[in-house]
């Protein structure tokens, strides 16, 4: 399952222990309690959290508890964080995801999110420490999940914070969504793999990030294939060859609301840049928390 860079199979076990390890390290410092969830009330809290993370309305939930509950019949991963500030009783976090085809291995996690309160107490790296360590154990190599490759933030996370790889763009994939985050804008997403057991992830897991640098990178002589202009429009480049730089916008959230024209512009520059770029068979390196991903392209004999 795992590719040449992962630990060898001898050190499976050890991995599955360190990540134990980790996740309750990580709960611990959220001040949280993480556990699987299968009580119908909780499922209930669940569906009301996303809820009011995605602003959806009680009639167009993300997922329902009904569905929840037949997930975690079927063997499925839901967990819920609870805050030890209020003595363990109130929902602050929650994450599900599914199986894949049973020769792959993979789980796929979903929808994960946390309540704006505990902003800055890390529950999203939290979450995804305890999902690793809930899939070693059932002997999973692999998370998938997707992410909007246009928000900086979550870029850092996934492919920074927890060192997962890009595997695909998906333009358009979940069609058009009528919530806060999402309304008005095309579902472009970017589908990561988390190798469980990879060098990277492992030394992720202890707080030694996957980090690249942009700026050395331009040192070094890669081109610039998209960035925001003086205006934060998109401003597309020449792609040369070797390694190119793709930035995005500083805030897209915040230009959806301010300026929509603009904020479809650069999902359709990003869509083109990104699409070309893999097919090709180019590989992300990374991405700097500035705003680029580092993308190495290859040699042409």
């Amino acid at each position: 399952m795992t590719g040449s860079s992962a630990l060898p199979v001898g050190a499976r076990d050890d991995v599955a222990e360190e990540a134990a390890r980790a996740a309750t390290a990580a709960e611990t410092r959220s001040g949280v309690e993480i556990r699987p969830l299968d009580d119908i009330r909780d499922l209930a809290a669940v569906r009301a959290l996303y809820e009011g993370i995605w602003d959806t309305g009680a009639t167009n939930p993300p997922v329902t508890a009904d569905m929840l509950r037949a997930l975690v019949q079927a063997g499925n991963y839901v967990a819920g964080a609870f805050d030890d500030a209020s003595d363990g009783r109130e929902l602050a976090g929650a994450c599900f995801g599914f199986f894949g085809p049973p020769a792959a291995r993979t789980l796929h996690s979903h929808i994960a999110g946390t309540t704006p309160r505990v902003r800055g107490r890390h529950l999203g790296f939290a979450l995804k420490l305890h999902q690793r360590a809930w899939a070693l154990h059932r002997d999973i190599d692999t998370i998938t999940w997707t992410y909007d490759p246009l928000i900086r933030r979550n870029a850092h996370f996934n492919l920074g914070k927890l060192a997962a790889s890009v595997g695909t763009y998906l333009p358009r994939l979940y069609g058009s969504l009528d919530d806060s985050i999402n309304r008005g804008d095309e579902t472009d997403r970017i589908l990561v793999r988390w190798e469980l057991r990879s060098p990277q992830v492992v030394g992720a897991a202890a707080h030694r990030p996957h980090l690249v640098d942009a700026a050395a990178a331009r040192a070094a002589g890669a081109g610039i294939a998209l960035r925001p202009d003086d205006s934060e429009a998109p401003r597309r480049g020449a792609l040369g060859a070797g390694t190119v730089l793709v930035g995005v916008p500083a805030d897209i959230e915040s230009m959806r609301e301010t300026d929509p024209r603009r904020a479809a512009d650069w999902r359709i520059a990003l869509r083109d840049v990104m699409v070309g770029l893999l097919a090709e068979g180019a590989t992300v390196r990374g991405f700097d928390r500035d705003g680029w991903y580092i993308i190495d392209r290859q040699e042409r004999s």
